[in-house]
């Protein structure tokens, strides 16, 4: 390693999802001179370096799910120390389902700067390439394993009105799509983005159910973000006709004519103008 500093720091790289040429010049300048390299595959970051025609010069650990817990103490004492560790997954943020969030609070709780050099995100971009709405989202990761916990995370998030990206494994995405047409109904909105990136990249972009299907007879392969619409609004409860009487009331009273009032508070709730001149006039 080289020189150390009074203070060390912590650098989250965004890997390319699959094409090196997504790597940012900052990420390179970061792997040619972090004094610590981990990664959470040791030879792909090799392979990567090579397509990048980057030299490490710094010490290149592993940090994967099996070890991260016994390498997090490890590294926030070289961290501490004052050297400069570089944190690299196989693509994508280090933390967004990827080793990388106990390194973070190891280092913050230890007083220690952690900074990123942004990248790609497979969350992201399976978000805009999924032609669904983008103004208000949620990640949920991976879904439990078991079938059980799966049904039943899913029937929890069944009302949820913010477009929802998951991430699934390939021998699991048969299961978790039918899983999500039972639980989300046949006819919601979504998108299999598979191989982001990569020479095979396939967005298929069906409802639920017509997706399940698919997926059952092709048993898509590589990694694979979801995308699902969320849930229509639910419909707001009719108020009683006394709230109704109430409301034109008001509006009159304020200086608007029975029929704008009637048609102002018909268009607030929802309801045909007829409707509310039957409670009103009742």
């Amino acid at each position: 390693m080289g020189e150390m500093s009074e203070v060390g720091r912590l650098i989250l790289l965004g890997a390319p999802l699959g094409n090196p040429a997504d790597a940012s010049a900052r990420f390179r300048e970061v792997l040619a001179t972090a004094d610590v390299v981990a990664a959470e595959d040791t030879r792909r970051l090799t392979r990567l370096a090579r397509d990048l025609a980057v030299t490490v010069p710094g010490r290149i650990v592993s940090y994967f799910e099996g070890n991260e817990e016994r390498r997090t103490p490890e590294l926030a004492e070289v961290l501490t120390a004052g050297y400069v560790v570089a944190l690299v997954t196989d693509g994508g943020m280090p933390s967004v389902s990827d080793p990388g969030y106990r390194l973070v609070r190891a280092a913050l709780d230890a007083g220690v700067p952690v900074t990123a050099a942004p990248g790609p995100s497979a969350v992201t971009t399976a978000l805009a390439l999924s032609g669904l709405p983008s103004d208000r989202f949620c990640f949920e990761g991976f879904l439990p394993r078991s079938p059980g916990a799966r049904r039943s995370r899913l029937r929890a998030l069944a009302a949820e009105e913010r477009t929802l990206v998951l991430f699934e494994a390939p021998h699991r995405i048969t299961g978790a799509l039918a899983d999500l047409a039972a639980a989300f109904g046949p006819d919601r909105p979504a998108a299999l983005c598979r191989e982001l990136t990569k020479t095979y990249e396939e967005v298929v972009r069906r409802p639920l159910g017509e997706l399940a299907d698919w997926a059952a007879e092709g048993e898509p392969r590589g990694e694979i973000t979801l995308v699902v619409a969320g849930a229509p609004p639910a419909p707001a409860a009719r108020p009683d006709d006394d709230t109704l009487r109430a409301a034109v009331a008001e509006r009159e009273s304020a200086g608007l004519s029975r029929r704008d009032a009637i048609t102002e508070v018909a268009t607030e709730y929802g309801l045909r103008r007829r409707e509310v001149y039957g409670v009103v006039h009742s």
